[in-house]
């Protein structure tokens, strides 16, 4: 198991930073992410816990069950299935007031089920790729919220 965490400073509210990243079809402003929808609402709010979102990125697809839900401090998720196949322990989102904007933590614990090759996948090449679409991601988010757009539908 690897764990990955990738930090930014967003320069808007905590409260606009999180909408903007629990809304997960804004995801799509990455070129590491090709389609993602909400396949299921959550409880009290459409990407509460509960909630199922389908993603399909570059290296894989995900479906994905929000596990916590405390806007605008946090979030967690699981990856219930994805391709190539992963085990998957933590997925979260913290948002943290800081001056200039807002810090964003995205940690997440996994590793690649591959056949001979799955450890040199998960250490090298899932690692890699996955914090470059995390941080490509909440790039996107930052472009987006300074410019003011406003969310994906």
């Amino acid at each position: 198991m690897e764990t990955l965490t990738v930090r930014r400073l967003i320069a808007a509210p905590p409260a606009d930073v999180f909408d903007w990243c629990a809304t997960s079809t804004n995801y799509t402003r990455s070129p590491y992410i090709l389609k993602a929808r909400l396949a299921r609402p959550g409880d009290g709010a459409p990407y509460g816990t509960g909630a199922v979102r389908l993603h399909t990125w570059t290296i894989g697809y995900f479906r994905e069950r929000i596990t916590a839900y405390h806007p605008p401090y946090d979030f967690d998720y699981t990856v219930e299935r994805s391709f190539p196949p992963a085990r998957h322990e933590l997925g979260r989102m913290t948002f943290t007031e800081v001056d200039g904007g807002t810090e964003v933590s995205w940690t997440t614990t996994f590793e690649v089920r591959v056949p001979l090759v799955g450890p040199a996948l998960t250490r090298i090449g899932g690692k890699l790729l996955v914090a470059r679409a995390f941080a490509s991601i909440l790039d996107a988010g930052n472009a987006a919220l300074t410019a003011g757009l406003e969310a994906a539908p």
